[in-house]
């Protein structure tokens, strides 16, 4: 083992980015996904690594099967938000996009996708944090031409960051008590979205003149639904 590890050197890694989905008898969800490399042509194999405190790799576990959309560069950061920061534990997040199901059950996400893959797991490797599912690819759909979104587009052209449950996860910034204040303004290290305590959110029941850290402990990104713990203050 080296004495020091430059992780700085896998950030040059290039990625894609997916949803995954799957189900559990009448339930469903999906999650972003960045992990996910083709590794033969003949059969058609793939890789899919997931974290094991998400409940989709919960449903691929227990099902065996599931589904990839490939998100395309029509995708926004709430759209990213929903199937990256938020949990099916606690939203149905098919109720917010269209699909259709497959022939395996899984459901396929058809908003800002531009092509599915169905695939059937036939093996897996605990890594600590995540499990690599191995799939057997059973069925593929090409919906558009439009661009694949790659993650080097996503950081940079809609300045989104890694959830804290991604493999690619480099930590956030954490806010600074000292500059706090009531008219101090928060940033959202994953998508961007400033809350400004003036405005509040008074779509989610946060009265104008709530400063940042009078918010209730459950309280997340209205755009991407990350937690307080990611907020930065501005400067």
């Amino acid at each position: 083992m080296p004495d020091k590890l430059d992780l700085s050197a896998l950030w040059k890694l290039s990625y894609g980015l997916y949803i995954v989905a799957s189900r559990s008898g009448e339930r469903m969800n999906g999650q972003i996904a960045n992990a996910i490399v083709q590794v033969t042509a003949e059969p058609p194999k793939i890789i899919v690594a997931l974290n094991k405190n998400n409940l989709t790799h919960e449903f691929v576990a227990e099902s065996g099967m599931l589904s990839i959309s490939i998100i395309d560069t029509t995708a926004d950061m709430q759209f990213i938000g929903t199937f990256g920061f938020k949990s099916g534990r606690d939203i149905d997040k098919m109720s917010m996009c269209a699909w259709k199901l497959l022939d395996s059950g899984c459901p396929a996400i058809l908003d800002h996708s531009n092509a599915i893959i169905e695939g059937a797991v036939f093996d897996s490797v605990d890594v600590g944090t995540h499990t690599v599912f191995l799939a057997d690819i059973i069925s593929t759909e090409v919906l558009s031409d439009t661009e694949p979104m790659t993650y080097a587009y996503y950081h940079t052209v809609l300045k989104g960051k890694a959830s804290k449950n991604a493999p690619t996860y480099r930590g956030a910034n954490k806010p600074d008590e000292k500059k706090g204040g009531e008219t101090m303004k928060y940033v959202c290290d994953i998508c961007g979205y400033v809350y400004d305590p003036a405005i509040g959110d008074p779509d989610n029941g946060i009265d104008p003149g709530t400063p940042f850290d009078k918010l209730p402990d459950d309280w997340v990104c209205p755009v991407c639904g990350a937690g307080k713990d990611v907020f930065s203050p501005t400067d």
